[in-house]
């Protein structure tokens, strides 16, 4: 048999045991309880937000909101529960979202590393860099799933604490309720979607340390560090490339018409921090000395 032969008859294997490795890797990341903590803690969030806004407008009064995407959503809950979907993303994605994926992130590697199970994973066909693509893929799956908890959760609730039905845009147009879940679910995608830079910076981490502890402490670290620094006026010229800077900008696909410039910049940074810090961490991995 030729060496060009012996190749091809090793790639089902190899694409097998990467499609293995990846559906064992999400079993176990689902299957921890730290990862159930944090997905029932952020299915919390956006229960005390309508609990919350309940007994606060109890007799039916919309609650007070100012300018901005978050206090504008909070204004429109008491009026169709929908809003507590984009509410629940809007105060969970500043911190809590990105502090979840940071320690699943964070620990991808490192925790490896420190369990001793690092180079039991890589006696097999797929490689170092089959093995760190397959950890990132990992990690989005869960920002996917993360994002997907707190808007069915916050559906739920608005849907139990208020009434449901066509709503009112943030430009004061109306929409369907169809056509408002279906934003809903843009919105969960592009929060998602928002954090697969966190989800790289997060790996990149993970491959400079064996403690899975540290690289989940610096990942954590590091987000409130860039949070700080994209709230200093005097940094306004760095903070359009901060990956935090257009979080936000989910809200203006609650617009009608929908503004995409922001939305556009926020996918844009995502990719280039994935590309940037996916690099790096494909780098530090192909060229580490693995001895645990």
């Amino acid at each position: 048999m030729s060496r060009a032969e012996v190749v091809e008859s090793a790639r089902p294997v190899s694409r097998l045991w990467t499609f293995g490795l990846l559906r064992n890797e999400l079993v176990t990341t689902f299957r921890r309880w730290r990862t159930l903590a944090l997905l029932a803690v952020l299915a919390g969030v956006p229960i005390l937000v309508g609990i919350a806004v309940r007994i606060e407008t109890g007799d039916g009064s919309s609650p007070g909101g100012g300018g901005g995407g978050g206090p504008a959503f909070i204004a429109q809950i008491t009026n169709n529960g929908l809003f507590l979907v984009f509410t629940g993303l809007a105060a969970t994605l500043p911190f809590f979202l990105p502090m979840a994926v940071g320690v699943v992130a964070g620990d991808a590697i490192a925790g490896e590393a420190h369990s001793g199970t690092l180079r039991y994973l890589l006696v097999a066909p797929a490689g170092r860099s089959r093995l760190l693509l397959t950890k990132y893929a990992t990690v989005v799956v869960f920002c996917v799933a993360a994002t997907l908890v707190v808007a069915v959760s916050a559906l739920a609730v608005g849907a139990l604490l208020f009434p449901l039905g066509d709503l009112t845009t943030l430009s004061g147009t109306r929409i369907g309720f169809a056509e408002g879940l279906g934003r809903a679910l843009l919105i969960a995608l592009a929060v998602a979607a928002s954090l697969i830079g966190v989800a790289a910076l997060g790996l990149f981490v993970s491959t400079l340390t064996g403690s899975g502890i540290a690289a989940m402490a610096t990942t954590v670290g590091l987000l409130i560090t860039v949070q700080i620094l994209d709230q200093i006026p005097q940094l306004h010229a760095l903070q359009p490339y901060l990956f935090s800077h257009y979080w936000l900008s989910f809200a203006d696909l609650m617009r009608e018409p929908v503004y995409w410039d922001d939305l556009v910049k926020n996918l844009g940074l995502q990719a280039l921090y994935a590309a940037v810090f996916g690099s790096a961490a494909w780098a530090r991995f192909t060229a580490k000395d693995i001895t645990a």
